[in-house]
């Protein structure tokens, strides 16, 4: 496979965009504050030999048709199409200017043989710039909604993606991609590793069942709305606080949990009434909104593994995609609105490791929820959820 071209002009980002104009006006600094702006770009390598030195890229060069020695990198959108036997680095501009340039008549082909393609001298002086406008450059953290002009827009897949998409703003991905990458090859297969115990396909095949059968996340949440559904059932509004919590400690000790886990119980109706004001305060729920199941968790990050898992190469794209598919068909069943299934994803992951803190695994979502909800290019405001 090739890994200093991509023939894919089809599927611009922003960052193509701005490459292409900038190109044309002739504003080599604005091409490069382009790049800076990028947290990554890849280099190809050949998988066996990522598996075997993960902690080497070695960096080819290739003789363009004028003669010129280039070492060749590529944006997001213009990365090749999934292949089980190539992976992608990722690499800032600054790691770029740092290399070990041997020739200084060498050039950096970023996106060569496409219209977004920049051709750069590496001169020691050129390297100095790019470096300096690394450093000036501020480069976002997360809270991107980013698209594929190639990537799903309608149908199933899109719809299963768009349940995913809370991560993909988080981590400034696009949201509908199932493709070369998610991230840095090798960043990938150690996060699945160290977070979830994956190595091999059968493992991400375990914790995907996992997250689909909703049996990730720990099942106490659930169980307390749960039992403020069967009391809102029975008296016909919502049950008062008191009755709610004494409910469901109440059916907890009847099913045989111990003193600690009763007062865990009483504990978690508390928190999950204090976080619900928060969302209704902060616009994730309405003003008499409520959550009802956390499942949204389980099925939202099945999505983000499937992508992982994928840019790891521990499935194939088909097994990524069914997946993806099924994650949303559940997400579907399970909740009413994007809205509400925006509510519920949070809830499970703050309930899991915010702490009532309201930091960053709070914030990123609320951030998420408002691009989400609000931007006219959000799938969620393009696909309806039934």
């Amino acid at each position: 496979m090739a890994t200093g071209t991509s023939t894919n002009w089809a599927a611009p980002t922003e960052t193509e965009w701005l490459l292409h104009t900038a190109g044309l006006r002739g504003d080599v600094e604005a091409q490069l504050r382009v790049l800076a702006r990028e947290e990554e770009l890849y280099i190809g390598a050949p998988k066996a030999e990522a598996d075997a030195r993960p902690d080497l890229v070695t960096w080819r060069s290739y003789r363009d048709p004028s003669g010129w020695q280039c070492k060749p990198v590529l944006t997001r959108g213009m990365l090749p199409p999934w292949h089980p036997d190539w992976v992608f680095h990722g690499v800032s501009l600054k790691w770029i200017a740092d290399f070990g340039w041997r020739d200084p008549n060498q050039l950096l082909a970023v996106n060569a043989g496409t219209p977004a393609q920049v051709f750069l001298p590496a001169t020691p002086d050129h390297r100095a710039v790019w470096r300096r406008i690394h450093e000036e450059t501020e480069r976002p953290d997360g809270g991107r909604l980013i698209a594929l002009r190639h990537g799903a827009l309608h149908g199933p897949l899109a719809y299963g993606l768009a349940c995913g998409a809370h991560l993909s703003v988080g981590n400034g991905v696009p949201w509908n991609e199932v493709g070369t990458a998610y991230r840095d090859y090798t960043e990938e297969r150690t996060l699945l590793s160290d977070l979830w115990g994956i190595t091999e396909p059968s493992g991400w095949k375990r914790q995907l069942d996992a997250l689909l059968d909703a049996r990730n996340s720990p099942a106490d949440a659930d169980f307390v709305l749960r039992v403020r559904e069967e009391l809102r059932a029975g008296l016909g509004e919502p049950p008062p606080a008191e009755l709610w919590r004494e409910t469901a400690a109440g059916h907890a000790q009847d099913i045989g949990a111990g003193h600690d886990t009763v007062k865990d119980i009483e504990d978690l109706v508390r928190r999950v009434i204090r976080y619900e004001a928060r969302f209704r305060a902060d616009g994730l729920l309405p003003p008499d909104g409520r959550v009802t199941t956390t499942a949204a968790y389980d099925y939202g990050r099945a999505v983000s593994l499937a992508r992982w898992g994928l840019s790891a190469r521990l499935c194939t794209p088909h097994e990524a995609e069914q997946a993806i598919v099924y994650a949303g068909a559940l997400s579907k069943s399970a909740h009413r609105s994007w809205e509400d299934f925006s509510a519920a994803y949070t809830l499970g992951r703050v309930l899991r490791f915010d702490k009532e803190s309201y930091g960053r695994f709070y914030q990123q979502n609320v951030v998420a929820h408002r691009l989400l909800t609000e931007n006219e290019a959000s799938p969620w405001r393009n696909i309806p959820w039934r």
